[in-house]
């Protein structure tokens, strides 16, 4: 990130917040965004965010232990925020913030930015004389009961639902692990969390740049005030002295337009770590697990994969677990083989071995330590692995997020991508190790294979992910399901289809077997072949949580839309396309037909849309040639 000279703007904006500060008053502005549009007051005690003069997010409290008051901030200087990106929702990312910062005691700063679209606040420990222990944040937001929100209970996955709601009172659901429970609700929440705490007015909280020696955060409720909602790092038995960084506590405040196409995770995350970038490729891939509710221990499975990310012109297919135990004599040396000699770059999968491993499928513990990493990662790059999934991370402590940076930074040494499963959501990381192409932490396409649970939530749930968990980063949902796995699913064809172009994933994975995907009409197949994984626009055409979502994504000179409908009903919707100017499209449809799913046409530019109609659970692509 860069620090510029101080605008006059800028200058302006913190002269008028100090002015303002020094009126006495009850409430007072105490800090404001370049623009204007996002303002902190101070009020009784508290920090009170607004949005256009619309109140938007109220920190109760900041600081540690006995330190709980907020405290007024002071203008340092104008930040810009102004990077690229290898794989995400925009290659070309700029953002602008004034920063204030304030003593809250001799060794301990709040550095607090106020950004066009959200601010954000850490907390800086310097010149500590002596190894101590990390002491206890009060950091809590006030969010009231009635606020219409959409949260998800907290689990080591972040493999659950973000349900509608306007009452923190929620019992628990199902998690594989760690929802917590007092006087029968639920008290522990995971990141990201949206809220509506005014029409038209939406504030998405989570956090970015978690280093080495920190653990992640996320939000408890369970201080007796069901409407205080803290925010608590995981464990963390690291001592610190001289300096420490806490992560950036993050709140992206808006339109739903400001959340969809937000970038602010990433704007505060550290700068890339790796001196060449060229190596990393972004997407689509062949994948094999979800047929079978089993990993690759078939080579004759595999080649199916192979052979079907040929036909599709597909860059990568995935190996997943089980090829430690490949059958019929052959090894793992002979897939990946047989997927470069026909041109297919080979992902193989790993258990963390920190998580689930009773049990679980392998290889197991080759991971763990620094010389057997090595050693594998360079095993790999030897015969020609292009990059590795790693699967059953344990949760949000420092041990986990020291792991995690261990191995992106190894596997980077040996030109490895990587996509992170049964883990914690993106915290910036992929701005900072650009080979971090993909993260799992969502309720994706492969609980079709789990639960029967899955079936009638999945097109509410598709249409929430987009404003919620899709907003922070790269997403492994797996999408493009068109026939079933164990467990039915009633989504149309053409809303499978449109989940590769709403969700942004640095490492595209396909659900569906070969025989269903090479059984779709040409265009479709070709459509694969032609489908982008990194992107260097992204705008919000419209929709609601839950209820629908249409997005435009542009990669190069082109441009692909989709959308969906989260609900049980046939509906129409208006689209408004006029940033798009000229080309060739093929539009992906509905028929409304079981025998011959797919309305397929061509259109120009000029004619495109002004309304789409929709299936229930339906869906429609509009991809330009």
């Amino acid at each position: 990130m860069k620090t510029k000279k101080i605008s006059f703007a800028a200058l302006s904006a913190a002269v008028i917040g100090l002015f303002l500060a020094s009126c006495g008053s009850s409430t007072k502005q105490i800090a404001v965004s370049p623009d204007g549009r996002v303002s902190v007051y101070a009020e009784d005690g508290k920090y009170q965010v607004k949005f256009l003069d619309n109140k938007a997010l109220t920190i109760a409290k900041v600081g540690f232990d006995s330190l709980s008051v907020c405290p007024d901030l002071k203008f340092v200087s104008a930040v810009t925020a102004d990077y690229t990106m290898v794989s995400g929702k925009r290659s070309h990312c700029t953002n602008q913030a004034n920063e204030y910062k304030t003593a809250l005691d001799a060794n301990t700063d709040l550095i607090f930015r106020v950004y066009n679209n959200g601010v954000a606040f850490r907390y800086q420990f310097h010149d500590v004389a002596a190894p101590m222990a990390i002491p206890t944040e009060l950091t809590s937001y006030e969010i009231k009961e009635g606020t219409r929100r959409w949260f998800m209970q907290w689990c080591e996955s972040y493999e659950g639902f973000f349900t509608p709601d306007t009452t923190a009172k929620q019992r628990a659901t199902f998690s594989f692990s760690g929802t917590f429970v007092k006087d029968g609700w639920c008290c522990r929440w995971a990141y990201p969390a949206l809220m509506e705490p005014t029409d038209g007015v939406y504030v998405l909280l989570s956090e970015s740049d978690v280093a080495a020696n920190n653990s992640a955060s996320c939000l408890w409720n369970d201080s007796g005030n069901i409407e205080i909602y803290n925010v608590r790092p995981d464990k963390n038995e690291t001592e610190i002295s001289g300096s420490y960084l806490t992560p950036w506590r993050v709140a992206i405040i808006g339109n739903l337009a400001d959340i969809v196409e937000s970038t602010l995770i990433t704007d505060v995350a550290a700068d890339c770590q790796l001196d060449d970038t060229k190596w990393i490729e972004p997407g689509v891939v062949s994948w094999i697990y979800w047929a079978y509710n089993h990993g690759s221990n078939d080579y004759n499975i595999i080649k199916k994969y192979v052979d079907l990310a040929v036909s599709l012109k597909l860059p990568y297919m995935l190996i997943d677990a089980e090829w430690d135990e490949m059958k019929d004599g052959k090894t793992i040396e002979d897939a990946v083989k047989y997927a470069i000699d026909n041109k297919i770059k080979p992902l193989i999968w790993y258990s963390s071995s920190v998580g689930w491993i009773d049990g679980a499928p392998g290889p197991k513990f080759r991971l763990n330590k620094p010389e057997d990493r090595e050693r594998e990662f360079a095993w790999l790059e030897k015969i020609g692995v292009a990059g590795v999934k790693i699967d059953f991370f344990s949760g949000d402590n420092q041990m986990n997020m020291s792991y995690c940076i261990d191995l992106l930074q190894s596997a980077a040494k040996h030109h490895l991508t990587v996509n992170f499963h049964g883990a914690t959501i993106p915290r910036g990381w992929q701005r900072t190790y650009p080979n971090l192409l993909n993260t799992e932490a969502v309720y994706g396409a492969e609980w079709y294979n789990n639960v029967p649970t899955f079936t009638n939530k999945a097109a509410a749930h598709n249409a929430t992910l987009p404003f919620t968990r899709n907003v922070i980063g790269s997403m492994d949902y797996t999408p493009c399901a068109f026939s079933d796995s164990q467990h039915p699913h009633i989504t149309s064809n053409a809303h499978e289809l449109a989940l590769t172009v709403l969700y942004e994933a640095g490492l595209q994975h396909l659900a569906d077997r070969p025989e269903s995907l090479l059984a779709q009409p040409k265009e479709v197949q070709d459509f694969f072949g032609q489908l982008p994984a990194a992107w260097d626009e992204v705008k919000f055409v419209g929709g609601y949580p839950a209820d629908y979502v249409v997005i435009a994504r542009k990669s190069g000179d082109k441009w692909f839309v989709a959308g969906i409908n989260g609900t049980d009903n046939e509906r129409e919707i208006a689209v408004n396309l006029d940033f798009i100017t000229d080309g060739n499209f093929t539009m992906f449809a509905d028929s409304g037909n079981a025998d011959s799913p797919w309305a397929i046409t061509s259109v120009e530019a000029n004619n495109l849309p002004k309304s789409v109609k929709m299936l229930p659970r339906g869906g429609f692509v509009i991809a330009e040639e």
